[in-house]
């Protein structure tokens, strides 16, 4: 593993971070979706008692690089994957993965049988490549867009 790539368990502290990952992410990077579409999607960086509270609910990986956050994934009840973002300039370094792998650590010491998610069209590569398979293309109303996504799903060996 590279010396500058870190992962830890995210703390309530974290959430303005979280927040700034999730929208670099989504509003920056390459996308298949429009500009009003992830607009639409995030329209600003979260924030507030909402925000604490979704993330409050789940477990959080944050993967660091260089010293900075680069990305991170979330695990809810019932094997939900509920966030994974990735800022654009740190794609394509094997941080996704290393956060569904603990994530999947996760959720086996849980008992989950399966991880799941709402995938978006730039995500479900890098799900599709961990073994996720597409249960159902969706499309979702989002403010006045219409976005497209998967239901996805990977079954967990018993642990």
């Amino acid at each position: 593993m590279n010396p500058a790539l870190h992962f830890r368990w995210a703390s309530p502290a974290d959430g303005d971070l979280l927040a700034d990952i999730m929208f670099d992410s989504v509003r920056n990077g390459d996308s298949p979706y429009s500009e009003p579409q992830r607009a639409a999607w995030v329209p600003e960086r979260p924030s507030g008692e909402a925000w604490a509270e979704r993330l409050a609910g789940q477990d959080v990986v944050v993967a660091e690089l260089d010293g900075a956050a680069a990305g991170f994934a979330t695990l809810a009840e019932g094997g939900y994957v509920d966030l994974a973002f990735v800022r654009p300039e740190a794609r394509r370094r094997g941080l996704f993965r290393i956060l569904l792998s603990h994530l999947v650590e996760r959720a086996q010491a849980k008992g989950e049988a399966r991880l799941w998610t709402h995938s978006s069209l730039t995500a479900e590569p890098a799900f599709a490549k961990l073994g996720f398979t597409i249960r159902k293309r969706e499309r979702v109303r989002v403010g006045d867009q219409e976005l497209e996504r998967f239901e996805m799903e990977m079954p967990l060996a018993a642990h």
